[in-house]
Parts: C-alpha cells; structure tokens; sequence
C-alpha cells in the first residue's frame, strides 16, 4: 500500500503530486490497467512479439541518424 503523509506548509497539490509520482515508480497503475481485462496467452505473445519488433525499429532508426 502506498502511502504519503502531509509535510509542514505543503499544499494540498504538491501532496497529489507526491503520491502520484509514488504510485506510477511502484508500477501499481501499470499493473492495474494491464489486468483490467483478460488476456489469453497467446493474445499476450502476439503482443509482445509486436512490441519487440516495434523496440527493435526504434533502436535501428537511431543508428541510421
């Protein structure tokens, strides 16, 4: 669970702010939108393989620049 406590003379919005970057470094809401719906393995396969192929493009084009 995660967790923030009110600092001395910090406003409401720096607090939100300070929780949010705490909940996106946790990987929680990741994990939450990823498990939203159900994923069959081999959905789950297609998907990675596309976003390999995707990471391999990207590294490819830089070397080009």
């Amino acid at each position: 669970m995660t967790a923030v406590t009110l600092r001395n003379n910090e406003s409401q919005d720096q607090l939100l702010k300070r929780f949010r970057k705490k909940i996106v470094k946790s990987g929680i809401l990741s994990t939450v939108r990823r498990k939203r719906w159900y994923v069959s393995k081999s959905e789950q396969r297609r998907m990675e393989k596309k976003k390999a192929i995707r990471r391999f493009k990207r590294r490819n084009v830089k070397d080009y620049e």
